[in-house]
């Protein structure tokens, strides 16, 4: 297969979404296409939370997915790797949140492969908003994605958190964020523990717990399958980079957060 060649005023360069689009002809690339309809009853995610501490930012999301009041997974994983520093986590309709997901993950390498240069944290949240908005009409039909996104910011060395609305517009977020449908309840509750110069640990255990609360108010939002060990998933960027909290730590916190939740009710 020949590489195709464009005028310079038709070439793409770093835009991956762009490149597509020029060599398929199609226009309905920057978004996920589907035939439901708004009425359908496809699989939802919900609440996903993150929260600066002293090192970076922690980026967590429960394991449900409802197809209106049915749950269709207890599993789903919410909360992905953007590139090496950054993370971003979905709410809204399942499947086309996760393409809007590896799509964008593509864009990003796509960029960096083509420029030499990874982009800024701020030029990563603009492309992600691009794709949201390019996603409206689809969310107009009621198929909506709402992202979040969080990363570390190696200019300025610290943890920065941008949440999004269905038109694409973006907002950086100083502290935390939370958003899906126990997105308000998981909020409160990281409102009440937050504190500047937050350490990791604690961090970890705030995004637990707010996800625990949100649990207990909102019935699309999954808590923790003690039974089958699922937990949330967890994550931290830093300036090492994204990675996994293990799901065996995860565990452990849970545990000890249903211990002190038990200790409270005996007194």
């Amino acid at each position: 297969m020949a590489l195709p060649f464009f005028p310079p005023e038709r070439d793409p360069g770093p835009d991956f979404v762009g490149l597509l689009r020029l060599t398929s002809g199609r226009a309905d690339l920057a978004a996920p296409v589907t035939e439901a309809s708004g009425t359908a009853q496809v699989p939802h995610g919900t609440t996903v939370v993150a929260l600066r501490y002293a090192a970076g930012v922690v980026m967590a999301g429960d394991r449900r997915a409802t197809a209106g009041n049915i749950i269709a997974s207890n599993a789903m994983e919410k909360v992905f790797p953007a590139d090496r520093y950054s993370a971003v986590a979905i709410a809204g309709t399942a499947g086309m949140a996760i393409e809007m997901v590896r799509l964008f993950q593509v864009q990003l390498e796509h960029y960096e492969k083509v420029e030499g240069a990874t982009l800024s944290l701020e030029g990563k949240a603009n492309q992600l908003a691009q794709m949201v908005r390019q996603h409206l009409p689809m969310a107009m039909q009621g198929l909506a994605v709402v992202p979040l996104f969080a990363g570390y910011d190696t200019a300025r060395n610290t943890g920065r958190i941008f949440n999004y609305d269905v038109t694409g517009g973006h907002y950086e977020d100083t502290d935390f964020q939370a958003t899906g449908s126990g997105g308000r309840d998981a909020r409160s509750t990281i409102k009440l523990g937050w504190r500047e110069g937050l350490p990791r640990d604690e961090a970890v255990d705030l995004a637990i717990q707010s996800l625990y609360d949100a649990a207990d108010e909102d019935s699309a939002t999954g808590g923790p399958d003690l039974v089958r060990g699922i937990y949330p998933i967890n994550a931290v960027v830093d300036a090492a980079g994204y990675h996994e909290v293990p799901n065996d730590e995860v565990a452990e916190r849970f545990a000890a957060l249903i211990a002190r939740k038990q200790a409270e009710r005996a007194r």
